[in-house]
């Protein structure tokens, strides 16, 4: 059985590459937001998959390591993945759905509350196509009224 790619498939590979990042994300309340940056290589898995491997650094200074994978569900019409890091325990798996403009891919998923009370919460990540050379990434967490509110994004940009 060979799987052929569809439209949908398609948007995925335009994040085929090699990209660095930089970014801000909030590290909670009174503190000053936390500045990273890293890199990502980013390849097709037959034209229906991408896979990324990101290298970083943790709070602590210690190397990070994260992997997204990322294809489209044709029986479902919506985006799935996966999203792991060296960082922490919990694999996100990711439901998403691209937006009327086909730049914004918005990808849902829960995982562990950052009120750190062993509780579950919604979670999302959302990939905005800038150009061919520039996406942004931002995630969304839950606030103290439970509204989704941004707390971090980072600027993806491909290498020359």
């Amino acid at each position: 059985m060979k799987a052929e790619p569809q439209k949908d498939h398609h948007w995925l590979q335009q994040l085929v590459g090699e990209w660095t990042y930089e970014g801000e994300a909030d590290c909670g309340p009174d503190q000053q937001r936390m500045k990273f940056s890293g890199t990502e290589s980013v390849r097709s898995l037959g034209g229906i998959w991408i896979v990324g491997e990101s290298q970083s650094k943790a709070p602590d200074g210690s190397p990070a390591t994260m992997i997204i994978t990322l294809g489209f569900d044709p029986l479902k019409q919506r985006y799935t993945g996966t999203w792991i890091g060296s960082m922490m325990m919990h694999m996100w798996i990711y439901d998403g759905e691209l937006d009327a403009s086909g730049r914004v891919l918005t990808l849902s998923s829960e995982g562990p509350s950052m009120t750190g009370d062993g509780s579950m919460a919604m979670y999302q990540d959302i990939i905005e196509i800038v150009s061919p050379d520039h996406r942004i990434l931002r995630s969304r967490a839950p606030g103290a009224d439970g509204k989704l509110v941004e707390f971090m994004e980072s600027h993806y940009r491909r290498k020359a």
